[in-house]
């Protein structure tokens, strides 16, 4: 299978704190969505980058967890996966990505609790979004409903 290629737009428009931005995907599921300091470091409307990625991880995560599980023989009802991206308080040399909790519930025929953390795990290893944020502390949060 061939390598694939997606791509995603950003334009920034004016300084950081009074200007602003539209953010695009190449699917157009984001289709020039707002952005602004207010909505990255306060709290406003629009996105923003740190939003983004998690919505990235929780998606790439949910997707490898269930492929782990499927390829094992369990039968997989759901995944389900929420990211919380920590972006630091402004210090020398920049702010910086700290941590990312993955929040993950399933309901998985044939497993224990114990198991599905143990698979959660491996599952963390084979999704291409955790292994690019490796240089993040990225944390598991994983649990049967």
């Amino acid at each position: 299978m061939a390598d694939i290629v997606r791509g995603a737009n950003a334009v920034w428009n004016g300084d950081l704190k009074s200007g602003n931005g539209q953010v695009s995907t190449e699917s157009k599921t984001l289709n020039d969505a707002p952005y602004t300091f207010v909505s990255r470091f306060e709290t406003g409307p629009g996105t923003n980058p740190e939003e983004l990625v998690g919505a990235a991880h929780a998606a790439c995560y949910s997707m490898a967890f269930a492929n782990t599980l499927s390829s094992k023989g369990y039968t997989v009802h759901y995944v389900k996966t929420q990211a919380a991206v920590t972006i630091s308080a402004p210090r020398p040399g920049g702010r910086r990505l700290t941590q990312i909790l993955l929040t993950i519930r399933g309901k998985v025929d044939g497993i224990d609790n114990a198991t599905f953390v143990d698979v959660a795990k491996e599952a963390h290893a084979g999704c291409p979004i955790s292994n690019a944020l490796s240089a993040v502390p990225i944390e598991l949060d994983a649990a049967l409903e």
